[in-house]
């Protein structure tokens, strides 16, 4: 393991271990994308291997769990690729593993392939890369996420060589995987996934990727922050195949469905947003989607600040939340990319966050954004 445990501060008031998960939600699958806790105490570098704080993690994810939330753990909201090294994602998803058997939790890990170099990936490479995390994900007893893959983005030439090596991987998963979908606003080197840039070609690979191994495809994480995409895309799955919606910009209309279907969820907007997100579609396991509108509507504007361009620094507002909420004891990331927002950005976040009942302890947490501006000089700007 690369990263440093060091004793650094528990997250205040952190949910008791030993609680036992609440019933599950019943009328959709969903999981809250979860943020890590940097140790602030570690001396490190922005490319050095991750110091994470894991006593303040891993209550993070209790907090969710404690609301009903599944847990998608190691993904990007984790910063894989921008801060996470994969030393230290997997331990992420053991020891999150454990916590979840402990609880009853639902957890669902991402595999990629990013122990490897930036460049200069084979498919061969890349391929065993997959089936090294993979392997970690399945000994830890999680629901397997195939992350998209900037390796092999560079390294494929076309459609062929997505469905070989996903089918490759497929075909030898002892469980139902989630494919992901992320489109190039989260990470511009993903551009052309699926081995097409014109999306209806992409869309093609990746529904005949699912018709192919329909029993080892949970469902497919679709993040292109475009509707109607996905709603086509959902339409033509197998009648097995769930569609996670990952667009942080539509998830209340997405969630609700409409009478041909709806989408389950797997959003890091839901790591800020997990108390309200869990009352919506506690509301939907009732029949009331129209309550269930009224309860996370009002929270789009949020989300659309958090997650407004460059979309990949939406961690940035979400690890600032969970700061001013008093999840965690300081406001600093891994890599360094606390620094990623301007100041009126995250005053901004706060202000909405704050609009929608998000803090705990409202005083807190504006002292600590009053504290931020001072430190950085910003304080009556």
């Amino acid at each position: 393991m690369n990263a440093p445990a060091h004793a650094s501060p528990s997250a205040p008031d952190p949910v008791s271990r030993s609680a036992p998960a609440p019933p599950p939600l019943r009328s959709r699958t969903v999981f809250a994308a979860a943020h890590v806790v940097a140790d602030p105490h570690a001396d490190t570098t922005p490319d050095g291997p991750a110091a994470v704080d894991w006593d303040a993690t891993l209550a993070f994810r209790h907090h969710l769990w404690s609301h009903g939330l599944g847990v998608a753990e190691a993904m990007d909201t984790a910063q894989r690729g921008a801060g996470l090294d994969w030393g230290a994602a997997a331990e992420l998803i053991r020891r999150s593993a454990a916590e979840a058997r402990a609880v009853g939790g639902l957890l669902a890990c991402g595999a990629g392939t990013d122990q490897l170099p930036a460049h200069g990936a084979s498919l061969a490479g890349v391929r065993h890369a997959y089936e090294e995390q993979l392997a970690a994900v399945e000994a830890a007893g999680a629901r397997p996420v195939l992350m998209a893959s900037r390796q092999l983005a560079a390294a494929a030439t076309g459609p062929d060589d997505y469905r070989e090596l996903y089918g490759h991987l497929l075909r030898q998963t002892t469980r139902p995987v989630i494919l992901h979908w992320l489109g190039e606003m989260f990470d511009p080197a993903l551009a052309g996934y699926w081995g097409s840039t014109e999306p209806d070609t992409a869309t093609g690979t990746l529904l005949a990727l699912a018709a192919d191994h329909p029993a080892k495809v949970d469902g497919i994480k679709i993040s292109l922050l475009d509707p109607g995409r996905e709603v086509r895309l959902r339409r033509q799955l197998p009648p097995a195949v769930r569609c996670y919606t990952g667009d942080d910009f539509h998830y209340p209309e997405l969630i609700a469905g409409d009478g041909h279907g709806f989408s389950d969820a797997l959003l890091g907007v839901f790591d800020p947003l997990a108390p309200l997100a869990a009352a919506a579609v506690r509301r939907l396991d009732t029949g009331d989607t129209a309550g269930f509108r009224a309860v996370l509507d009002p929270t789009v504007a949020l989300a659309r600040h958090l997650f407004a361009a460059p979309t990949r620094h939406y961690k940035t507002g979400v690890v600032l939340l969970a700061w001013l909420a008093g999840h965690q004891s300081h406001f600093t990331m891994v890599g360094g990319l606390q620094s990623a927002r301007s100041l009126p950005h995250l005053r901004r976040a706060h202000e909405l966050a704050d609009a929608l009942g998000l803090f705990p302890d409202p005083e807190r947490a504006a002292r600590r954004m009053r504290t931020l501006l001072t430190v950085y000089g910003a304080d009556d700007a």
